[in-house]
């Protein structure tokens, strides 16, 4: 187990990467929020708006068989979508399928970290660009952000082919976002969460660095511009999803 060290203890607000960090934040923190901008936390605030409740899932073929088990629909990779079955990791495709009471939606970074984040029983929230102000009001409301009760916030990250971990412009911005709207808690941010923090003041326009990044330029590349479009549309939403025994809903 890491040092004590690594869990950026004496402070309210805490961040991390990837699921390794979650892990490690999860032990201490009194609340975890996950930023996963393309596409998994802002799908989840799209499906949640609607008033579909989402499960979190790692990805693989396993998320059909774990549907089915719960009663729920399994989203699809985006390539594989059909006219009987659209629900995919697509923000735009989930703003216009047919309302479901329960998706499985499984991705290999932001849902794969929620699903292992709820075996610890904390809160889970999920947060994007779209929702990041009201995340931190609804953090602040209900006084997070102590020594006592600290914040972790984890930037999911993406995957180099070989597994390991790729940290990428949009998930630092959204992270930076809701640290942004965490700034003055009572516990004061970790060195770590005001350096995430610092990224804002050298980006003058989040939409078009997101638009602008590697992340980015993929999606628009292989035709899902309007994912990314849905994605930075900044500070539109009040939605907060929360997860609770294993299931994101509306907080």
């Amino acid at each position: 187990m890491p040092a004590p060290v690594f869990t950026q203890p004496g402070t309210g607000a805490r961040f991390d990467w990837g699921l390794a960090g979650a892990a490690e934040l999860g032990r201490v923190c009194a609340v975890l929020v996950v930023v996963d901008v393309l596409s998994f936390t802002t799908s989840v605030e799209v499906a949640v708006a609607r008033g579909i409740r989402v499960h979190p899932f790692p990805w693989g073929e396993q998320a059909a068989d774990y549907a089915l088990r719960v009663g729920a629909v399994a989203a699809v990779g985006r390539r594989q979508v059909t006219r009987d079955h659209p629900w995919s990791l697509s923000p735009a495709a989930l703003r216009a399928t047919p309302v479901v009471p329960d998706l499985v939606l499984p991705s290999p970074n932001g849902s794969a970290i929620c699903a292992a984040a709820s075996a610890t029983g904390l809160p889970v929230v999920a947060a994007c660009l779209r929702n990041a102000d009201a995340v931190g009001r609804w953090l602040r409301d209900r006084e997070y952000g102590t020594v006592d009760a600290p914040i972790g916030v984890v930037a999911s990250g993406e995957r180099w082919p070989d597994g390991s971990l790729r940290p990428c412009v949009e998930d630092q911005l959204g992270a930076a976002c809701v640290l942004d709207a965490l700034s003055g808690v009572p516990g004061g941010l970790s060195v770590e969460a005001a350096m995430a923090l610092a990224a804002l003041a050298s980006t003058p326009d989040v939409p078009a660095a997101v638009r602008g990044c590697v992340s980015g330029r993929e999606l628009v590349e292989q035709g899902f511009a309007g994912d990314v479009d849905i994605a930075v549309e900044a500070g539109v939403s009040r939605v907060v999803p929360v997860l609770r025994q294993g299931v994101f809903s509306v907080a």
